[in-house]
């Protein structure tokens, strides 16, 4: 649970199994829940193709910096499409996992410029997001 409230809300639910009858064991671990925010994961060694991803994605965000045309549109366009394609493909097959990873530094606007733009590139309403998801459970 990343966001305030749902911390708010496991320390509230901590404090009330103190008054309660549960068992010691039960509160610590709801403590416990309540201030962890990320668990750490731990780092599998990248190689081949993964580790010239990680580099290429540190190489753009630092040219970036630098310049706002450090990538051409051509280029976004295309590790878009290669991104998408592939994360919807192991998804497909059964991982998961986010796209973003938990503590990434990404601000909520920027996801939802992204996502709005995959949504009209792909000419798809937010509606239409919404019923997949309920449909689906994703």
């Amino acid at each position: 649970m990343s966001s305030p409230k749902a911390a708010k809300s496991m320390a509230a639910k901590a404090a009330a199994a103190t008054k309660s009858s549960r068992k010691p064991a039960v509160v610590a671990k709801l403590k416990e829940t309540a201030t962890r925010t990320v668990a750490p994961k731990i780092k599998t060694p990248q190689t081949g193709l993964s580790a010239d991803a990680i580099k290429l994605a540190s190489e753009i965000e630092q040219a970036f910096k630098k310049s706002d045309d450090a990538i051409s549109e051509e280029a976004m366009q295309a590790l878009m499409s290669a991104l998408c394609r592939v994360y919807a493909a192991q998804i497909e097959n059964g991982r998961q996992y986010t796209p973003i990873p938990e503590g990434q530094v990404v601000s909520p606007t920027g996801v939802m410029v992204t996502a709005s733009g995959l949504l009209k590139a792909a000419n798809l309403a937010v509606f239409e997001l919404g019923m997949w998801q309920s449909w689906t459970g994703r």
